[in-house]
This record gives C-alpha cells, structure tokens and sequence, in this order.
C-alpha cells in the first residue's frame, strides 16, 4: 500500500478495468468511481491514461467508456492460458467425438465472433474456418447467442447499426425480422445458422457463462449440409449444453 493507506495507482487502474468488465453496459468515469471513492480528478486521469493506452474506447457520445479490442483480446488471452486450454481441448474434443462434427469455441469482438479454438472432424470434406477466423454477428449461430446475450434496448441498437449484408439466400437482412430471430434465441437459449452464413452450411450454438451467468463466448459446431440437416442437429443439442458447462467450469471454477 502507498503511505496513507491508499491504493497504489497501477491496482487502481486494474479495478477500473474489473469495474468495467463487471459490467453489462459502459460506464462514466463518475459511475466507476461510485465503487472506487476516489477524488474526481484522479479517477478521470486514470481512465485518461487507460484510454490514451488504448485499452479503453468510449461511446459514440463520448462520455461513457468500455473495453476496447485490445483489452478484450488480453482477456481471452488470460483466460485461455495454457493450463485452461488443455482442459478446454479435453472438453471441445469430447464433444466434436460425440458429435462427430467440427466443434468451435467463439468469442464476441467488435467486429464479430472469432474463432479462439475450435477441433476438426475427421470427415475428408469439411468446411474450413481456421481458428482466428471473424465472422459476422447477424448470421452465424453464435452471433446470434452474442446478440441475445444483450439487454432489449441495446439488442436493438446494435442490431440496427450492423451491416446485414445477405450472404445466402436464408441470411436476415431487415433488422425487425433479425430483432424477432434474436428474442427467439434468448427464450431458447441456443440459436442455429440455417445456410445464413454459407449455402450447404448449418450450425448449432450455445452460450457459455461466467460464474455470474454473465455471456462470455459460444460453443458451437457446424456441419454441410450433406451429412446433416437443422433436425439431426437438434439432437446434438443437449451435447453442446453440457460442454457449455464444462467449459464454464473450467474457465471461472
């Protein structure tokens, strides 16, 4: 501790940043110092530095702050350290072996959902997607659980400010229609890619929880649709959800 009993500046910073990935929308500075108590001038020029730092961006109005990109990809980067990533391969290649399908684990970023790891099927025709792959938010099964993860009032802002670029002929491209999609997944609680994001493709995700049942990725599989259609698929669901859990263990246990 520094002299007088107050927090040294660099364990300052790190709450700020607990503070906001704690959170489920951005926040001001005065919002974040409502847990810190600190003196105004300084809870402003630490989320200054952060910011100047690039770790933190801030809304289009320019008050409120969130993480950026760069602090997201420290995250996952901690979270998927090596002791955890050898669990987590344990638990995707028990369920691609009992699927028998390409398996994939999927974190949401700014630009869309990015394959963090992912196991292969052994089939000779596969759909290739390496993992570091992005792909859009409105038309992949674990956009849409990213999407449904969100509030109603900021679901709908973020769907309406994406690019519903048509894909395939099955892709949403009016916003009320991906709206109506998205509420369906949040009820569901899964969500299925019906060749949206590639002809003669599907895919099937589930969301995967913090130990505060906050939305950190997805686990998701995908497969042509010559070996399986949207209802054989279905039956793999329950699969998903079970490794959903175990990979919550693994990560906040």
């Amino acid at each position: 501790m520094e002299e007088g009993g107050r927090i040294p500046t660099n364990l300052r910073t790190l709450r700020i940043l607990e503070i906001l990935g704690g959170a489920d929308r951005p926040l001001t500075p005065t919002e974040i110092n409502a847990e810190l108590g600190l003196p105004k001038q300084t809870v402003h020029r630490l989320c200054t530095t952060l910011e100047n730092e690039g770790y933190l961006i801030r809304e289009t109005n320019g008050r409120r702050l969130q993480p950026s990109s760069r602090l997201k990809h420290m995250a996952s980067g901690i979270l998927y350290n090596t002791r955890s990533q050898v669990a987590t391969r344990q638990v995707l290649i028990g369920v691609a072996n009992s699927i028998n399908e390409t398996v994939n684990l999927v974190i949401p970023e700014e630009s869309g959902m990015m394959y963090l790891d992912r196991v292969e099927t052994d089939w000779p025709f596969r759909i290739q997607l390496p993992a570091g792959s992005n792909v859009p938010f409105h038309c992949t099964a674990s956009g849409k659980t990213f999407l449904a993860s969100l509030s109603p009032a900021k679901r709908k802002t973020t769907i309406e400010s994406l690019k519903l670029e048509p894909l395939t002929r099955n892709t949403f491209t009016d916003s009320d229609a991906l709206l109506k999609e998205v509420a369906r997944v949040a009820k569901q609680g899964y969500a299925i890619d019906n060749e949206e994001f590639m002809d003669g493709m599907i895919a099937i995700a589930v969301p995967v929880l913090d130990g505060k049942s906050k939305y950190c990725g997805a686990l998701a599989f995908h497969a042509p649709t010559q070996r399986m259609g949207i209802e054989a698929a279905m039956v793999y669901r329950s699969v998903l959800l079970d490794g959903a859990k175990h990979l919550s263990k693994t990560f906040f246990s």
